[in-house]
């Protein structure tokens, strides 16, 4: 390795604050674009930092998100696993195939037709906090719970076995070791693999029901395994995120009592305030990478054929070109066009379900517990360090 290449900058970058973005992507976007980093695990690609950059690199066909690319940067030091088949790494048309599978169930249509049905679960988990009396803590109470208990309910999980459910995408997303990642990845795989059978023998109405009779059954389009992966990382990706957006929301709205309070006095405004929410904390903090298939001008520079390419939609969405005064917590702005949740082909199928599991878990706690407050000091709040795939809180005590 040469002397400049061992003097690559960190990626993740370190914070100064938890509730803000490194102040280092400020210097990235106004000065040379893009650089190269290096992961802690030694994958050093090009990092994109500037919102129009971001935005257009992303729906740019040469780049890849094939996870059989050499070229792809790992997002985790563990190496894959033997299920490497998930939607959200692949180049179409495999990717097209298996993506139109579920994108039905993930319409605004649907999704307004279930909010009834999402603000019962939580309502039933305000109750259950309400019996057990404050203090509390909100991330193992509430905020996984209920995007676990949602996302179980459109799968198609049996009751009995949300709590494994919950546990096992918690342990592939939190802080756990290597080897408990591994076994939950595996014991996840396994218990898939059984429910999607049965669910082939004996069709319900959920998700895996209606594509596992469709497209696995009756048109073959999809294989078994393939559709055991896609609701693998459905899980995960529509549990882990949500939660982690609840308690960053939750702490930041404390932070900004005016401002909760005209959210909850004009119900138009919590919309715009889980926009902004979504732009100031961009959860996804090193794992969207692409791998260059071709040569690709990005701001004046050329990233070449074979380059890996990392991009942090934070600091994107902190690009004062875009979004003046970024470090300004405003429910007011119009942060619509975040970049939180990706942008083209790959962008996240599940924002729709986000946005109103959003609405609805932060409306429910601060209208029922009007009186919420964490219970410790700032500085004790447990963070989740960047290093991890998505950035969160471990644990946040609240009374009421």
């Amino acid at each position: 390795m040469s002397e400049t290449e061992d003097q690559l900058p960190p990626f993740p970058m370190p914070r100064t604050h938890p509730l803000l973005p490194p102040p280092e992507y400020q210097g990235l976007r106004e000065g040379k674009c893009p650089i190269r980093v290096q992961y802690p695990w030694g994958e050093q690609p090009w990092l994109l930092t500037r919102y129009e950059d971001v935005r257009s690199a992303l729906a740019s066909p040469k780049l890849s998100s094939d996870n059989a690319n050499p070229s792809l940067p790992r997002v985790h030091p563990m190496p894959p696993g033997p299920s490497t088949v998930s939607f959200t790494h692949m180049d179409d048309p495999d990717h097209g195939r298996l993506r139109r599978t579920v994108t039905s169930e993930f319409t605004f249509r649907r999704i307004e037709a279930m909010r009834e049905k999402i603000q019962g679960v939580a309502d039933q988990l305000v109750d259950e906090m309400s019996a057990v009396g404050s203090p509390v803590d909100l991330i193992s109470s509430f905020a996984l719970p209920f995007p676990s208990l949602v996302m179980c309910d459109i799968l198609g999980v049996p009751p009995d076995d949300q709590e494994f459910f919950q546990a096992r995408s918690h342990t592939v997303a939190g802080k756990a070791s290597e080897e408990e990642v591994m076994q939950a990845f595996a014991e996840l795989s396994q218990y898939l693999d059984e429910l999607v059978t049965a669910k082939e023998k004996q069709p319900t109405d959920d998700l895996i029901s209606r594509v596992a009779t469709k497209y696995v059954r009756n048109e073959g389009r999809i294989s078994h395994f393939e559709l055991v992966e896609m609701v693998r990382i459905l899980l995960i990706a529509g549990h882990e995120t949500t939660a982690s957006m609840i308690g960053l929301s939750v702490v930041t709205l404390l932070q900004h009592p005016d401002q909760l309070q005209d959210m909850l006095t004009d119900p138009a405004l919590l919309r715009s305030a889980v926009d902004e929410l979504l732009r100031m904390h961009s959860i996804t903090i090193s794992g969207v990478v692409r791998a260059a298939v071709e040569d690709l001008d990005v701001g004046g520079h050329t990233i070449k054929a074979d380059d890996g390419v990392a991009f942090s939609l934070l600091a994107a969405n902190y690009d004062e070109r875009v979004f003046a005064e970024p470090e300004k917590f405003d429910i007011r702005r119009d942060a619509r066009h975040h970049l939180a949740y990706g942008h083209g082909v790959h962008q996240c199928i599940g924002r729709t379900l986000a946005n109103v599991e959003l609405e609805i878990a932060l409306g429910t706690l601060f209208r029922r517990l009007p009186e919420l407050k964490i219970a410790v000091p700032f500085e004790e709040i447990a963070f989740r360090p960047d290093t991890r795939f998505i950035y969160g809180i471990e644990t946040l005590p609240v009374t009421w």
